[in-house]
């Protein structure tokens, strides 16, 4: 369930009429709903109940707005991040540092400093020389980092190629037949508390079953370290659940994800650590666009927007569906390709889609752009970055401005010796 409806034929978030901000703000512009980030957050949280120890850190790649992750740490929700940048964020958001977990297949050495300095509550250790670099680090600030080892079960995930984490060929996490003896070594290093173990499998997850065999190696594997006299108190489970997109799409539902969980680890005896991202983000939010022109096509119409691949990405990188409606809709339907003013085919969100029937100046949205929308725009044809709107009831905040090329430029340099 989201908060964005029809109210007497007009598309609103919760109480506020999407023309509104079109007026207000114009487009494109991402609009965000707090009452469905609250929502999706409590019915996560409320799905665990049944695991009497853990740690919910919200996935911050997928939307690192400010604005966003204040709603969350509200919630009391801590941080996963895979940077610096994403690490700072978190704090200044209000999120506790010893509720943050470092994760990322590259930190850097800065990085790993930068972690420690600020006290968060663990790090998520990719390799063997990542672990190395970090105790000595470490036991140089006469620090002890708190740690796991994430391992790659070698499961199939079953997503699209690209978010596919858990499979032997991917660059994450170590492989889970050498990881004994990697945790046996690293365990001994001063300035490291090897706690655990992590592993995340992918993205966009549409079924349990994936899930659960990776669990379920993990619990082998932490029988194993236990039989070897390490203690293991903590498993970073990852993220990954899915969110529908589209009609017909039925991911597990967070209950089902719980309950799965809660059955499978039972006998483990540790604090168990989750990073939900698209599942609390997904639906909480929509990119809010402008038909600039209708096109007559070869095959069908092109409906042209003035959003554009560099403001949501996801269809040109993974060909991924986003659900496009009219705000205003009259009932009658069109055939058509949606794209954008980007200057490569790679713009288009949908070919030959059945949608309303739309004409130019007419307001549309493209639907579930909440995760994996604003955080990856760019600037790419020297257009504005994308600015972000949060919604409260019949109130709304712009929480990301609208970046000019200008302002972009500004920033730039001509070198003096250029004549």
């Amino acid at each position: 369930m989201d908060h964005f409806a029809y109210r007497d034929g007009v598309l609103y978030a919760e109480d506020i009429a999407l023309p509104r901000i079109a007026e207000e703000i114009g487009t494109p512009v991402y609009v965000y709903s707090r009452a469905t980030l609250e929502r999706h957050a409590q019915v996560f949280r409320d799905a665990l109940a049944d695991i009497p120890r853990k740690h919910i850190a919200f996935a911050i790649k997928c939307n690192p707005n400010l604005g966003v992750l204040r709603v969350l740490a509200r919630q009391g929700y801590g941080a996963d991040v895979v940077s610096g940048g994403e690490l700072e964020r978190a704090i200044a958001s209000g999120i506790a540092p010893e509720d943050i977990v470092f994760s990322g297949v590259g930190k850097t050495r800065a990085e790993l400093a930068l972690g420690l300095d600020r006290g968060i509550g663990q790090f998520n250790i990719e390799h063997e020389p990542e672990g190395v670099a970090l105790a000595e680090i470490a036991a140089r600030k006469e620090m002890t980092a708190q740690a796991v080892l994430r391992v790659n079960p070698d499961v199939d995930a079953g997503t699209h190629a690209k978010i596919s984490t858990g499979k032997a060929e991917n660059k994450f996490g170590v492989g889970i037949d050498v990881a004994p003896e990697i945790f046996d070594r690293l365990a001994r290093l001063p300035g490291l508390k090897l706690r655990g173990i992590a592993l995340h499998i992918g993205s966009q997850l549409t079924s349990l079953d994936p899930l659960e065999a990776a669990f379920v190696r993990v619990g082998r594997l932490i029988a194993d370290l236990r039989a070897a006299g390490h203690d293991i108190t903590h498993v970073d489970l990852g993220g990954g659940l899915g969110v529908p997109y589209k009609e017909g799409d039925n991911p597990p539902s967070p209950a089902d994800y719980g309950a799965m969980v809660a059955r499978v680890t039972r006998d483990w005896d540790v604090t168990l650590m989750f990073e939900p991202g698209r599942v609390i983000a997904g639906n909480a939010g929509v990119l809010l666009t402008e038909v600039l022109w209708v096109k007559p096509g070869a095959q069908s119409d092109f409906v042209i927007v003035d959003a554009a691949m560099n403001d949501l990405a996801r269809p040109a990188l993974y060909d991924a569906w986003h659900d496009f409606q009219a705000v205003r809709p009259s009932g009658e339907t069109m055939t058509a390709s949606i794209v954008g003013p980007v200057c490569e085919t790679g713009d288009t969100f949908a070919r030959d889609r059945v949608i309303d029937k739309v004409a130019a100046g007419d307001l549309a949205v493209f639907r579930t752009a909440g995760a994996y929308g604003a955080t990856m725009a760019s600037t790419y044809n020297s257009r504005s970055l994308v600015p972000e709107v949060l919604v409260d009831g019949d109130r709304y905040i712009v929480v990301a401005d609208r970046i000019a090329a200008g302002t972009i430029m500004a920033a730039e340099r001509v070198p003096d010796w250029i004549d």
